[in-house]
Parts: C-alpha cells; structure tokens; sequence
C-alpha cells in the first residue's frame, strides 16, 4: 500500500470520493460541479487539491482536450489502510480490542449487534 495514501488530508479525501462514486475518470468539471454541492471551494482551489493528489501518487491525471482525472487508489483500499492504522496507533496493532472497543461503546444498536455475530461466526471444523 502506498504510504502516501496515509497523507491524504481531509479536503483531498472529498475529491477522491467524488472520483470513486463515479467509478470513472473525470474532467475537472465534472469533479467541480460535483463539489459545488458540498462545498464552497473556489476553482483555483480544487486544482490546487487535484495537484496534490497527483503529487502524492493516488490519482493520475491525463491530458487530451483537457485533463482527466483518475483514481488510483481505491476506496477500499484507503479505507482498508486508515482502519489498520487506527488498530496500529489506538490499539497496539489489535483489532481484537479495536472491535471490543466498538462493541463497547452504545454507537451499535441490537440488529447491528447481531449482524456482527454473524459475521464472526465461524464453522467449528468438529462438528
């Protein structure tokens, strides 16, 4: 995973959301109109934030007619990355008392306590 993706900051995330809900590359407009109903940022500053981007390695930036921008690093992956950093920084590396941390705090109601059951089920080979 790149190391750099740890250095997205919370502005370039908004960008990176807008390239991976569309699942496509995109021109600048498209990315502009996007952030228009999130935002109030200014053109010069969502170029400045796309040139970050670039920078960092996590989103290319082709130029035809005008440039186009794509995503390089999924949203998976980023989410992938920040939640192991979490476990590594908060909990000493132990998703065991990062997720006993979750279901500890009152943010999970039943049914999502129950889905995560579920989910950690796991066959006993003895039977």
């Amino acid at each position: 995973m790149n190391t750099l993706v740890s250095k997205i900051t919370d502005s370039e995330l908004e960008v990176m959301r807008v390239l991976w809900e569309a699942g496509k590359e995109l021109p600048i407009a498209e990315i502009r109109k996007s952030l228009e109903q999130s935002s109030s940022w200014e053109s010069s500053t969502i170029k400045t934030l796309l040139r970050r981007l670039c920078e960092k390695g996590v989103v290319l930036a082709a130029k035809r007619e005008l440039f186009y921008y794509t995503p390089l690093v999924s949203e998976k992956e980023y989410n992938d990355y920040t939640v192991q950093n979490v476990i590594d920084r908060l909990y000493a590396g132990s998703a065991k008392n990062f997720v006993a941390s979750l279901l500890g705090g009152s943010r999970l109601n039943e049914e999502d306590l129950e889905e995560l059951r579920t989910m950690f089920k796991v066959e006993d080979k003895n039977e």
